[in-house]
This record gives structure tokens, C-alpha cells and sequence, in this order.
């Protein structure tokens, strides 16, 4: 009974869709244990406050690409708008990538001049080379999402995953600092492009249209705004680490949430990276999305559960073992983060949710309390060093994300979505 129950739980398209993208997730997992060790081991606590403030950048960069807002109205679109709509969505997406590396490039100035180190300067700028050329695999991208054949988005992510650790170990290996997570951003970017024009023969158009835009900037535009304020939330304790405790301080913080996190993180993102085409689906269906919306949790925290329970409990023994003993004064602050890591599954699938019934604007209005809070916490906490902010953000995540999960499903529940909105 009780195997026949575990089957039952652990099948369905969902679980072969996670599959799949756990399956890369592991496979980068594996090749990443290798670059982290290398990385710990070769880069000074200055090298990694360097490389902290380089993926923030970009992080935030990345959300101006629409990545998730465009790609999200193209999956959720009706079938007879999705060639229009594809249309348009590529020259948008080059509208923005190119004003994107310009800003990035524009920004690499302000950020130096923040943190008062030039050696910020390049490299930022050459990590913007990427994103001229990410309109060219954008739309085939979310067309695959939209079939539901995740797997090839699985095989990107593996496929770029190990060359980008790959180049990432050698260059470090050579001495080369903060560039041995540079140039792999922009050398494997092309992965993406070879890869998904072979599997969606979908193509760029010959004459230039932005027709119908405003449906695509208006839904987009919410997710931009929601996108943008979890990319606060995800990176402003790095920020404000940086700025008032130092570079030094920042490279043990960002070492410990990286290492901290490891497989769970990847774990969680595979389930997350499912969830969303899985939830238009049936956006129409109130009783087949509440029943994939409990049952997508429940799948995801019998795995991910026991997995940072397990992470956070072995980090004392694991820590000096692997990264070197210097690097002991990040465990508390490794487990802390870790065990803040369990509600997270919670707030994306009730924002998924929210966004697949045609309510990003509810979305977005969540994530600007929860983003002003979390704010006002990590500045509070700052003051007691980077322990404090790491306690910091394990309360908050416990504190605010139960009740706004219940909140969400009580409120999608009780109102039938209009369609107008979809």
C-alpha cells in the first residue's frame, strides 16, 4: 500500500518534467562541486566580494530582458495569438537586450565608483556581451516551455552548465580571478541558441513588427516589476554586506549562501522551473489547478525537506573538509541559510499561481511590501554583522511566506480569474 502510494505521488507529467530538469540540475551539481572547491580554494574572501558583486549586477541586468514576462505570456497565450505574438516578442527582446548592454556597460562605472575598486570596471562590461545574443534563442526557448518539453530545456542547462565549470576551473586554475566566472557566461551562452533552433523550428522574422505589443508589455511589465523585486530580495543582503562591512565580509557571506544552499537550491529549482507551464495548463480549471497546486508541494517537499535538513546538519563536518579551513567562519551563516531555504517553494508556487490565472498585478503588489520588509531587516541586522543577517533571513522567510501562501490560495480560489485578463 504503502509503495503503490509513493508511485501515485511520484508520477504524472509534472514528476517526468522535474525529472528532467532535477536530472540537469544534478549534472550541474556535480560539475559545480568541482568549480566551488576550485573557486575556495584559489580565490581570496576579496576575490569572492568580487565575484558576489559581478553576479548581482547581472542578476539584476537579466531581469530587464523580460526573460520570464515575455516568455510567461508566450506560454500562456491562446494558440491562435502565439505566432503574433512570437513575431513581436523578438524585436522587443532585442529592444531591450541592446539597451540592457548599454545600461550594464553605463553601470560598471557607478558600481566601481561604489564600492571604489576599478577592477569592477571590465568585467562587468564584458559580462554584458551575453545578452545581444540571447534574443536569438528567447522565443524558441519559451515555444518549448509551452509544449511542455522540458527536457531540452534540461539539456541546455546541462550542456551549458558543464562547459561554463569547465572554462570556469581552468581560468581560475590559471590565476585569472574574478574572469573565471566572466568569460564562461559569454562563451557558453551560444549552447542555447544551437540547441533550441534544432528542436523548435520556429524562426526570426524577415520584417520588422511590434504588433500587438501592449499585451506583451502589459503582462510583462507585472512580472518585470515582480521579477525585479525577488531579484532585490535575492541579492540586497549582498549589497548591504558589501557596503557596510566590507568586500572581506561579503566573500565569506556569499561563499556560505552558495555552498549553504548547494543541491537543495538546484533540487528546488527544478521543481520551480516546471510549475509555471504546468499551472496554465489548466488555468481555466479551478478544480485541477488546486489539486496540482497541493500536490506540486506536497511532491517537492518530500524531496527537498529531508535534503536541506540534511545539508544544513553535515555543514561542520563538510565545510572544512572541502573549501578549507579558512573558510570555517562561514558555517553558522552556511546553516542558517540553508534552513531559510525551506519556505521558498511556498512563495514561487503561489506567485506562479497567481500569474497563471492573469493576476501578476497581485503578484507584484506582494512583492513590494515583502521586498520593503525584507529591506528593513537585513538593514537592522547589519549592524550585528553578518551572523545577525543570516538569523535575519531565516525569520523573515518563516515569518512572511506561510501566511501570504495561504493568503494566495484562499484569494485565487474564492475569485474566478476572468478571461479577459489571460
Amino acid at each position: 500500500m504503502l509503495t503503490q502510494k509513493i508511485k501515485h505521488i511520484f508520477s504524472g507529467e509534472f514528476i517526468r518534467n522535474v525529472g528532467w530538469l532535477g536530472g540537469a540540475e544534478l549534472f550541474n551539481r556535480i560539475f559545480r562541486l568541482a568549480t566551488t572547491v576550485t573557486l575556495a580554494r584559489t580565490f581570496s574572501t576579496e576575490d569572492y566580494g568580487l565575484m558576489a558583486i559581478v553576479y548581482t549586477v547581472v542578476e539584476f541586468a537579466n531581469v530587464f530582458t523580460l526573460r520570464q514576462g515575455i516568455g510567461a505570456k508566450i506560454i500562456q497565450a491562446q494558440e491562435k495569438d502565439v505566432e503574433v505574438l512570437s513575431n513581436t516578442a523578438y524585436w522587443l527582446n532585442w529592444i531591450l537586450c541592446i539597451l540592457i548592454f548599454l545600461g550594464q556597460a553605463a553601470g560598471a562605472f557607478i558600481v566601481s565608483n561604489i564600492y571604489e575598486n576599478t577592477q569592477l570596471i571590465l568585467p562587468i562590461i564584458t559580462a554584458g556581451i551575453m545578452y545581444l545574443m540571447m534574443p536569438f534563442h528567447l522565443i524558441n526557448s519559451s515555444l518549448i516551455q509551452r509544449k511542455n518539453r522540458l527536457k531540452i530545456i534540461a539539456l541546455c542547462t546541462a550542456i551549458q552548465s558543464a562547459a561554463a565549470n569547465l572554462i570556469t576551473v581552468f581560468l581560475a586554475l590559471m590565476g585569472l580571478g574574478v574572469w573565471a566566472i566572466v568569460w564562461p557566461m559569454v562563451l557558453t551562452t551560444p549552447v542555447w541558441i544551437i540547441v533550441t533552433w534544432h528542436y523548435q523550428k520556429w524562426r526570426p522574422p524577415t520584417t520588422f513588427t511590434l504588433a500587438r505589443w501592449q499585451e506583451i508589455t502589459s503582462f510583462g511589465g507585472n512580472l518585470l516589476g515582480v521579477e525585479l523585486l525577488g531579484k532585490v530580495r535575492g541579492n540586497i543582503d549582498y549589497l548591504i554586506i558589501g557596503h557596510f562591512l566590507g568586500i572581506d565580509a561579503l566573500g565569506i557571506y556569499y561563499l556560505a549562501f552558495n555552498a549553504g544552499l548547494g543541491i537543495s537550491l538546484n533540487v528546488i529549482n527544478a521543481f520551480n522551473s516546471a510549475l509555471f507551464p504546468y499551472f496554465c495548463q489548466v488555468q481555466n480549471q479551478l478544480d485541477q489547478l488546486k489539486y496540482r497546486f497541493w500536490s506540486s508541494l506536497k511532491k517537492t517537499y518530500l524531496v527537498i525537506g529531508p535534503l536541506i535538513l540534511l545539508q544544513a546538519s553535515l555543514a561542520p563536518i563538510y565545510v572544512p573538509i572541502i573549501f578549507g579551513e579558512k573558510w570555517k567562519p562561514a558555517i553558522p551563516i552556511l546553516i542558517f541559510i540553508c534552513l531559510s531555504a525551506l519556505p521558498w517553494s511556498l512563495a514561487i508556487s503561489s506567485f506562479y499561481l497567481l500569474n497563471a490565472t492573469g493576476r501578476p498585478h497581485i503578484s507584484l503588489y506582494w512583492n513590494i511590501g515583502l521586498t520593503l520588509l525584507f529591506a528593513l531587516v537585513i538593514l537592522g541586522a547589519v549592524q550585528g554583522g553578518i551572523v545577525w543577517v543570516a538569523v535575519a533571513v531565516l525569520v523573515y522567510q518563516f515569518v512572511t511566506i506561510p501566511p501570504f501562501t495561504l493568503w494566495c490560495f484562499k484569494y485565487v480560489f474564492k475569485n474566478q480569474p476572468k478571461a479577459s485578463n489571460l
